[in-house]
């Protein structure tokens, strides 16, 4: 095993098969972003999401996929130009996935790719897991949804942050105020049929946690973008409270757990979960002051 990769493993404490593939998941998710920043990627785009926060922040959760965003809006942006660079560090440390772009029918502003591999033969290769690997099929494929927002809304804060393994490398990203505010707008607009996405929930109870201030303008702009907000309208504080408060009257909080049960370490951290939890700590911990 290369001996960068083992360091990055060594973070971890892994005592299930399940957390061997999580740390799998993390560890190639950061060679993606290592790729992505030989490639230049950074001068036109920031990470954010829950994965950024996770990898940059420190989140105390498991996280699916690699969101990032233009930092000018071009529709016409060609990730397919990236995805060479981000391949050729997979393979340059005996990875063997593969990395393509999905084309869509429609005209989305967001781009999208994947990265795929066998999960059994990477943590094999990376996990020294000695075969047969229990409770994983050898089908299993491991898969990483990268999306790239071409149409970015204004007023976000961006940073640059640095990482050290496998090999020193940055990365720019939105800074914590304008990532809570693509949280909340999350949390207040996102239409996942009739589920509830309860990573949403546990990512703003966190923000909350670290008094995070929220950056209202990039926010306000969100909500514009999506229809959810008048052009001509103001997003005042009192105004997002009561936003939140309404939106935690119509959330299935059991079902909010179930969603991020398998993503926490500690499930019976959720128990307190309910509209009255959440309206408790809106009232008490949000900041909603100009950033």
């Amino acid at each position: 095993m290369n001996s960068a990769i083992q360091s990055m493993l060594e973070r971890y404490t892994c005592a299930s098969i399940e957390d061997y593939r999580n740390a799998l998941k993390e560890i190639v998710q950061e060679l993606a972003l290592l790729g992505l920043y030989r490639g230049g990627f950074f001068s036109h785009a920031a990470f954010y999401g829950g994965t950024a926060l996770r990898i940059f922040y420190g989140l105390d959760r498991f996280s699916e996929d690699l969101d990032f965003t233009l930092l000018q809006p071009e529709r016409s942006f060609q990730l397919a130009k990236f995805i060479g660079p981000l391949r050729d560090e997979l393979a340059s440390f005996g990875l063997e996935m593969t990395v393509e772009e999905k084309v869509k029918s429609n005209q989305s502003a967001v781009r999208s790719a994947f990265i795929k591999g066998g999960t059994q033969l990477h943590l094999i290769k990376i996990a020294a897991v000695k075969p047969p690997v229990s409770g994983v099929n050898p089908d299993e494929q491991l898969r990483i949804k990268i999306e790239l927002d071409t149409d970015p809304p204004p007023s976000a804060g961006v940073e640059l942050k640095y990482q050290l393994l496998p090999v020193p490398y940055s990365v720019r990203m939105y800074d914590a105020p304008s990532l809570f505010a693509g949280k909340v707008h999350a949390l207040l607009c996102r239409s996942w049929e009739n589920r509830v996405k309860g990573r949403d929930f546990y990512d703003y109870a966190w923000y909350l946690s670290r008094r995070t201030p929220l950056n209202m303008a990039h926010l306000a702009a969100r909500l514009r973008q999506t229809g959810h907000l008048a052009k001509s309208e103001e997003l005042a504080g009192n105004d997002l409270v009561e936003r939140l408060l309404a939106r935690f009257q119509q959330v299935d909080f059991q079902q909010a757990r179930k969603d991020v049960e398998l993503f926490v370490s500690d499930p019976e951290s959720l128990a307190l979960w309910s509209a009255d939890f959440f309206t408790g700590i809106t009232r008490d911990f949000l900041q909603t002051g100009k950033i």
